[in-house]
């Protein structure tokens, strides 16, 4: 059976703004904190957090959608390639991240659930609030 992670995130940042966050590189490591690989190129790589996570770009729908190809260290060299779907709304002033994240393996399932809280969602906002109190 398929596993299906899904998560919601609204952000205080228009979505549009959101989605561009996420491609650009160097927006990308300062809300991460650690250098990122990663472009709207369809066919690109996509490498973070010092390789431990990897992929590949496989569509963009300009400032709504992103889809990607995605592993963590944490899968067997067997494991297939999770696949990652970010979708972008607006959400009143906020912006609104719809997150499906298909087959993660059994062993990796809880710790890539409680890692997109840990290292995207609360850096993310964390970032944003910065950015609003400068």
């Amino acid at each position: 059976m398929r596993s299906a992670i899904t998560q919601s995130v609204i952000l205080p940042a228009a979505a549009s703004s959101l989605f561009d966050m996420y491609l650009d590189p160097q927006v990308h490591e300062s809300i991460t904190g650690v250098p990122v690989t990663i472009s709207s190129i369809v066919g690109s790589d996509f490498k973070a957090f010092g390789g431990v996570l990897t992929g590949t770009i496989l569509a963009v729908v300009r400032s709504s959608l992103i889809v990607q190809s995605w592993r963590s260290v944490k899968f067997e060299p067997a494991d297939p390639d999770s696949t990652l779907i970010l979708s972008f709304q607006p959400e009143g002033a906020n912006g609104r991240i719809d997150l499906v994240h298909l087959d993660v393996p059994d062993h990796d399932y809880n710790g890539v659930v409680e890692g997109w809280e840990k290292f995207y969602w609360a850096p993310w906002r964390a970032f944003l609030t910065r950015k609003v109190h400068r």
